[in-house]
């Protein structure tokens, strides 16, 4: 997929950027423990009034909550959670509005416009309300979320790969494949959608991480994941109650999603060197 100038450069910059080594090695211990987190000798939902909030030991590192249940357990199930919402619901927009960006941007003309009117229409609505109206009218389940999240957040990456569209369309190895008799569909599958890649997988990573807030924020409302299921925003709106006296069960939890989106970020910015050295310049 990468040149082997683009693998020098990224390994270039992650060997002299610290903030992205821990990032990635971070990141890696996060997704690793949610998902062998079915090996815990905890039951994630298991009530046990005896043992409510403990603080932090080593038979619970993150303590318990209010209802006795292993807080690191709960924990990363939420964080499984989240970078499932965060990852699907980016794959839906990278989908959507990769589509929609190269197709304007080939087309050009009257499409071009309207389409992007209709997206310039959507981007002037705050993406939370819209979000929170889409939510109302749908029962809140993981599944839902992801829809939400993936079809309202598709806009960014559209104007961006539209853009680039339009760059590329011009270039003479496009305008001889026209020559040639090649379609808008060929000349998307076999030129647009592959040098558009690069600008795509840096725009993703940092949909993900806006995607595991906004989630995180649903959540924290009450209109993501439902109890007995855990998320880091849920965990997070049960601790408000708790914050004087039992921190550590609002620390973790948001601890975990500051970890996970400022990784996310400082990843797509080593991808956006790495891969578009030009933009330094």
């Amino acid at each position: 997929m990468f040149s082997n100038g683009c693998k020098e450069r990224l390994k270039r910059e992650f060997q002299k950027n610290k903030l992205a080594k821990f990032s990635l090695i971070a990141l890696l211990i996060i997704v690793i423990c949610s998902i062998f987190i079915f090996l815990s000798p905890y039951d994630a939902n298991r009530i046990e009034l005896v043992q409510k909030f403990e603080g932090p030991t080593l038979k619970h590192i993150f303590g318990t909550d209010e209802l006795g249940r292993d807080y690191f357990t709960r924990a990363m199930y939420g964080t499984r959670v989240s970078l499932v919402v965060g990852i699907m619901s980016m794959i839906v927009s990278v989908f959507i509005g990769t589509l929609v960006g190269a197709v304007s941007g080939l087309i050009g003309g009257k499409v071009d416009s309207i389409i992007m009117r209709f997206i310039d229409m959507l981007m002037s609505i705050p993406l939370f309300f819209l979000l929170l109206i889409a939510n109302a009218y749908l029962r809140p389940s993981v599944i839902n979320i992801i829809i939400i999240i993936g079809v309202f957040g598709w806009m960014g990456i559209a104007r961006i790969v539209r853009s680039e569209a339009l760059s590329i369309k011009e270039r003479d190895y496009v305008l001889c494949s026209k020559a040639l008799g090649a379609s808008n569909k060929d000349i998307l599958k076999r030129h647009i959608i592959p040098n558009v890649l690069s600008t795509v997988i840096v725009a993703s990573s940092i949909n993900v991480a806006d995607a595991i807030l906004t989630e995180s924020a649903l959540s924290f409302l009450g209109l993501g994941v439902q109890q007995p299921m855990s998320s880091l925003g849920s965990m997070l709106q049960q601790a408000q109650s708790r914050m004087g006296d039992q921190i550590y069960l609002a620390l973790f939890p948001g601890l975990l999603i500051l970890i996970i989106v400022m990784s996310f970020n400082v990843l797509g910015d080593i991808f956006r060197m790495g891969l578009e050295p030009e933009s330094n310049n």
